[in-house]
């Protein structure tokens, strides 16, 4: 199975101009804790992606209202991507590997085509049946295990 096959294509995102609040609004109406950082105007060319941890995170350091914060501040610059003609078990490592849950679909230039997350090929794989799929069940537990190893812990910038 192909990535765009699962993945989401109606991704709602922000520039890095905007704020940590905007971010949010996003999350909360779609049900989300991702949203993609692409360039301004029409482009939407990937630049980051920010979290709902790095919303809380970068509240918490910032000491600011998260209208006051521009996600440029705190949004993951170093961007994993994938693209549609991908493979789910190369998603699956790439995820596994770089210990998140999401992945922007990108085009060859960069340009955001959608979504495809940890938990879409989990359904896909229950759905199916792992006989059928690419990703096994143990194997989408083995990446939940990897990504939820404890990182190094960083300290707090001062103000």
């Amino acid at each position: 199975m192909r990535v765009d096959q699962l993945m989401t294509n109606e991704v709602a995102t922000c520039g890095p101009d905007e704020t940590l609040n905007d971010a949010a609004r996003i999350m909360w109406e779609r049900d989300c804790g991702f949203v993609p950082i692409t360039e301004t105007g029409s482009n939407r060319r990937v630049v980051g992606v920010v979290t709902d941890r790095d919303i809380c995170i970068g509240a918490y350091t910032q000491g600011q209202a998260l209208g006051q914060i521009p996600i440029g501040a705190v949004m993951s610059r170093n961007v994993h991507s994938c693209k549609p003609s991908d493979d789910l078990a190369t998603v699956e490592a790439t995820l596994r590997g770089a210990q998140i849950h999401r992945l922007p679909v990108v085009d060859d230039d960069g340009h955001l085509l959608g979504v495809i997350s940890l938990a879409d090929i989990a359904q896909a794989a229950q759905e199916r049946g792992s006989r059928r799929h690419a990703v096994t069940p143990a194997e989408i537990g083995d990446t939940v295990a990897a990504i939820r190893q404890r990182r190094e812990i960083r300290t707090a910038p001062t103000a």
